[in-house]
């Protein structure tokens, strides 16, 4: 696989649902020029990992917005199917309002030029990217399914990106960087 760290980040254009379930829209990587977008892959709606991330991601989106960060989540289901998965209750296996919106990579496109597509069995794997205002991808981390990702750590390495310096081992904000 061709090395995506340090170059511009693959274009996507994909169908929308909003954070609140209420309105389908579109979205192109173009439209995050400005800002930096942290933008994550997950497997499948109405799983069970998946939900624990993207309400913990949700629940922190004021910390990235403070960043300037906007958030945005696809998996290869259709947009009618987020929209049904944020209208579901929690106790019920749903996700309830979020504050950023779900894509449907439904062509599965976007997962396989991301590099997060596992082809035989169509769906993605938990590819999170950092991509910042100019549109460089900054940052990629890529797990197995049955492990969620770090809220903490996302946030950490968004914060040592906008530093502009040298961040060793384990930086924090406030840290002096080398």
């Amino acid at each position: 696989m061709e090395r995506l760290v340090g170059k511009a980040a693959p274009d996507f254009a994909m169908n929308t649902v909003s954070g609140d379930g209420q309105d389908f829209g579109a979205v192109k990587l173009s439209d995050y020029r400005g800002k930096w977008l942290v933008f994550f892959f997950y497997p499948l709606d109405f799983t069970f990992v998946c939900p624990t991330e993207i309400t913990a991601l949700s629940d922190a989106a004021d910390q990235f917005k403070a960043l300037d960060t906007e958030i945005l989540g696809v998996s290869v289901d259709s947009e009618h199917s987020h929209k049904a998965w944020i209208n579901t209750p929690k106790e019920s296996n749903g996700l309830g309002k979020l504050n950023f919106p779900l894509a449907s990579d439904i062509t599965k496109q976007v997962a396989r030029d991301y590099g997060v597509l596992i082809e035989e069995e169509g769906i993605a794997l938990r590819g999170l990217f950092i991509i910042d205002p100019e549109g460089e991808l900054k940052y990629q981390v890529v797990n197995h399914n049955d492990v969620g990702r770090s809220v903490e750590e996302t946030l950490r390495v968004l914060q040592a990106l906008q530093s502009g310096g040298l961040c060793p081992m384990n930086w924090k904000p406030g840290d002096k960087n080398l």
